[in-house]
């Protein structure tokens, strides 16, 4: 079987140096399996804000170069193989959150997600990849409100969280009391996390005192459910817009910070990516709070999935690697990764309709 295969292993090399990389080349050892999602779950204290700094916010730049340079090696300078890659996209499953929301969602669309999401990985590869302990199930289940009770009713007793997309998604361009009706619904109807997107022309407009005080209403309009904001990365105009946003976002109480819809014409970047991972580390430093990150939007293929893992474990730590506090906005993922699970224990590849996605 896989060892401890739902813990990402230490043996990530390459990459730019980082406090977080101290311990890569201790590799022979690999970390204790971690405790269930749930367990996690229960001891992860929330972010509660923090006054708005203006002075901080307004200090921000970016260095659009380093950054590129930085994104370009993220791909090239490192490699997991074997043992170790199965059971990164172990992890990466459990890191998915499912996600449906097409105009045509139907019940049985809701219900066959449901199902695939308690059960994403095929039982023949879970056996012969010896997890059958581990509880391989998704992050979470994302739909529109109006499915939400679908949702939350396919998955009862699975420990599998709904999420609902509010607040006007995907252009955020409805007035703040309907924002606000469709939070409460989603929340009445059973979601968990609610993944909202923000006022675009706020941050293009450098309009920062309105941007947080409308988040700050979405955080108290969700109540004790996790608080997702879409910042729309391609449409914030520049990286250091988006660094300030995800600092503006934290502050006003945001449990995880996300790059995109999924609608805009660019989506999940790398060069986004540690743009907005970096203000997390900036803001945890100052603060003390651990902030989530959730990239979406054209993650399609199980080795992205394995550079965004090392992403998070050199910039931010091992903690960033569990779904508390990292998602994958995907669904056509899952169909490679198991695609990729499957070449790993039969030594030879699927078709993607063997693989079937509900």
């Amino acid at each position: 079987g896989v060892p401890h295969a739902l813990a990402p292993p230490r043996s990530v090399s390459g990459g730019a140096a980082s406090r977080t990389t101290a311990s890569t080349h201790t590799a022979l050892q690999p970390p204790p399996p971690p405790p269930h999602s749930t367990e996690m779950a229960a001891t992860f204290v929330r972010n509660p804000g923090a006054p708005l700094d203006l002075a901080w916010v307004e200090r921000v730049h970016v260095n659009l170069p380093a950054v590129k340079r930085r994104a370009e090696t993220l791909k090239t300078r490192r490699s997991v193989k074997m043992d170790w890659q199965a059971a990164w996209l172990l992890r990466a499953v459990t890191l998915t959150d499912l996600t449906t929301l097409a105009g045509d969602d139907t019940e049985s669309n809701v219900q066959r997600l449901c199902f695939k999401a308690r059960s994403p990985v095929q039982q023949d590869l879970v056996k012969a990849l010896g997890v059958e302990n581990k509880h391989v199930q998704v992050g979470a289940v994302c739909v529109y409100p109006s499915r939400v009770a679908e949702a939350v009713r396919f998955l009862e007793g699975s420990g599998i969280p709904v999420a609902s997309v509010a607040a006007g998604f995907p252009a955020g361009q409805t007035s703040m009391e309907q924002r606000l009706a469709e939070i409460h619904m989603a929340v009445e109807a059973g979601a968990k996390e609610i993944d909202i997107v923000i006022t675009r022309p706020h941050v293009l407009n450098g309009n920062w005192q309105a941007l947080y005080e409308e988040t700050k209403q979405m955080r108290e309009a969700c109540g004790e459910a996790k608080l997702k904001t879409i910042l729309a990365t391609g449409e914030c105009g520049t990286l250091t817009n988006v660094y300030k946003a995800s600092l503006v976002c934290m502050m006003a109480g945001a449990d995880t910070i996300k790059t995109s819809t999924g609608k805009e014409g660019v989506n999940a970047t790398f060069e986004v990516a540690l743009t907005m991972v970096r203000a997390i580390r900036d803001y945890h430093e100052r603060t003390g709070y651990k902030v989530g990150f959730k990239p979406a939007g054209g993650i399609r293929q199980a080795k992205d999935a394995l550079v965004w893992l090392a992403l998070m474990k050199e910039e931010l730590g091992d903690e960033w690697t569990h779904p508390n506090l990292f998602r994958l906005g995907a669904s056509a993922l899952l169909i490679d990764i198991e695609r990729q699970l499957y070449h790993h224990v039969t030594g030879r590849y699927a078709a993607a309709h063997q693989m079937p996605m509900s």
